[in-house]
């Protein structure tokens, strides 16, 4: 398995623990993994693409995926803002 198909899988089992699902279309999902890849590549951590990374530990630390914030965003928005995770 590559890293692509174990990150999914891992994203799609912490989805349906949280009550939300994978976006299912898989182009925006190959589109935020690459993202995520490249900064991992990058940095070490696996940022979401949608953040900028300000260089503060700690203020990034809420910017790893999935990020402090995409809780709120789906239930406001009815997805994350980089669209990983959908109601």
């Amino acid at each position: 398995m590559d890293k692509k198909e174990e990150m999914i899988e891992k994203y799609l089992e912490y989805a349906k623990e949280n009550g939300f699902q994978l976006n299912p279309d898989k182009k925006t999902v190959e589109r935020v993994l690459d993202g995520l890849l490249r900064n991992e590549e990058k940095t070490g951590q696996k940022y979401c693409p949608c953040r900028r990374i300000s260089g503060n530990q700690e203020e990034d630390a809420k910017k790893i995926c999935p990020c402090a914030f995409h809780k709120e965003e789906i239930a406001k928005d009815g997805k994350c803002y980089c669209g990983l995770f959908t109601k």
